[in-house]
């Protein structure tokens, strides 16, 4: 197992809240549940699986970060856990929304 991979492991999130992005996609804010905050860096490009209160799965995967409340910095995501993402869901079972769980796949 790779020193990455081993990082990630016990990584969860919470959707606090998601909403159409302008021209395609998706944006999230996601609140770290557990888990050690990873750096923003390694978050842009990666796939992630949500799951809905009810079961359903989406993976996804993040394009990029939503500015609304500033840039976001290792320092900020490590000591508020939140973060707005740019997605683009891969499968058909999204629109992701509210309180859905969110793991690294």
């Amino acid at each position: 197992m790779s020193a990455e991979t081993s990082s990630r492991k016990g990584i969860s999130y919470r959707v606090l809240d998601a909403m159409d992005a302008p021209h395609s996609g998706r944006i999230l804010r996601l609140r770290l549940q557990s888990g050690e905050a990873p750096s923003v860096r390694s978050l842009k490009g990666s796939e992630m699986r949500a799951t809905s209160p009810e079961g359903v799965q989406c993976r996804f995967r993040v394009l990029g970060f939503a500015i609304f409340g500033g840039k976001p910095s290792n320092d900020r995501f490590a000591r508020t856990g939140r973060v707005d993402v740019h997605v683009e869901e891969l499968d058909e079972n999204g629109p992701i929304g509210l309180q859905w769980e969110v793991v690294p796949d």
